[in-house]
């Protein structure tokens, strides 16, 4: 199972390759692929990675694991379960703090991708987040522990990729208590796919909770509307109202 979601993630990024092939991908001024925009991803991941049922506060959906199996380390299970117990009160998200790298990307919030030659900027909805990605430099060395962690990039062909280090271990995957460590390394890969259609595959590595890497992949979608833009989602600030309210 585990080779046939290898291969599965390999055939999906290598169609993916294709599909960009086949699209005439604009261009910023110094010849890299233009991402710029406003961009949201549609599923359910943020309550659950895997696939769900519905159940109180959760959709139902398809999950974005390539082969739907997460390879936890038989040490690391127990946290898992307990996180899912108090799922409702632990969960980073539930809690109003920043959700980290990848999940701040399927959260069911826009966010804008501003390029320049050197650094890639994205600004989240959620809690006006904010992450710098660097081009073409190395990670600064550690130990350092953000919530975003710390994000270097490069072009490889038309494809984005990010490779991000230096994790706080205090976010979670999803609500479902998919958790991580502070040894968290990701890998992100954005790929062009049509005017309005952007192709997100994720490996992640995380020896200390995960027996080996695994992957996640899911198409990302541009906003329509006409002036669309960022809004402010002060979600500290609701909090304290609804607390005072009770």
């Amino acid at each position: 199972m585990k080779k046939i979601a290898f291969y599965l993630f390999g055939f999906l990024v290598f169609s993916s390759s294709i599909d960009a092939q086949e699209y005439s991908v604009p261009r910023t001024p110094d010849g890299n692929p233009d991402l710029q925009g406003v961009w949201q991803a549609i599923n359910t991941a943020v309550w659950d990675i895997q696939d769900h049922s519905s159940q109180w506060g959760m959709p139902a959906g398809q999950g974005v694991v390539v082969g739907n199996d997460l390879p936890y380390q038989a040490s690391a299970l127990e946290k898992r379960q307990i996180n899912y117990e108090n799922r409702l009160t632990d969960d980073p998200e539930a809690n109003c703090k920043m959700v980290g790298v990848p999940r701040i990307t399927y959260m069911p919030y826009p966010f804008q991708i501003i390029q320049t030659p050197n650094q890639i900027v994205m600004t989240y909805e959620w809690v006006h987040s904010i992450r710098n990605i660097y081009m073409n430099s190395e990670h600064p060395e550690g130990p350092i522990q953000w919530y975003m962690g710390d994000s270097r990039g490069y072009w490889d062909g038309d494809t984005l990729v990010v490779d991000v280090v230096h994790f706080t271990d205090e976010t979670w995957f999803d609500r479902s208590g998919n958790y991580h460590g502070e040894g968290l390394h990701v890998i992100e890969r954005y790929t062009r796919l049509g005017p309005d259609h952007m192709q997100y595959d994720v490996t992640v590595e995380d020896p200390e909770i995960f027996t080996e890497p695994w992957h996640m992949s899911m198409p990302l979608y541009r906003r329509q509307e006409e002036n669309i833009r960022i809004l402010e989602y002060e979600c500290y600030a609701l909090a304290e109202d609804r607390q005072e309210t009770n």
